[in-house]
């Protein structure tokens, strides 16, 4: 596996950065320990990774993640819908993607994005 990297944040709590991520399509892969309330856990979405930590504060988690979505708005109704802070609605980009940003609940810049129609 020398060829694969994925992020991992610290987070105050888990279950809810592990909702967070499942409502952007990924997918608990791993969990640590395997009984029980996790420590760790690692979710994947189509080839992309993140590890999730328990136990962090918001200095750990600082850290930015780009996900590619295929309905922009749609899922940013839903992230907003669960009480995902907004930083920046949906938007074109003048390079041909669209784009919104919002925050996951550890306060981490989340952006969700596709192509301009």
């Amino acid at each position: 596996m020398a060829d694969r990297a994925f992020p991992i944040i610290s987070v105050s709590d888990l279950p809810a950065t592990q909702r967070f991520y499942e409502r952007l399509g990924f997918r608990k892969t791993f969990q640590f320990p395997p009984d029980g309330e996790p420590g760790f856990v690692t979710m994947e979405r189509d080839g992309s990774s993140i590890g999730i930590g328990a136990g962090g504060g918001p200095d750990e988690a600082a850290f930015r993640y780009w996900v590619y979505v295929d309905d922009v708005e749609e899922t940013f109704e839903q992230l907003c819908a669960s009480g995902a802070p907004v930083v920046s609605p949906p938007a074109d980009q003048e390079w041909g993607e669209r784009f919104a940003a919002v925050r996951d609940p550890a306060g981490n810049l989340v952006y969700v994005a596709s192509e301009s129609a």
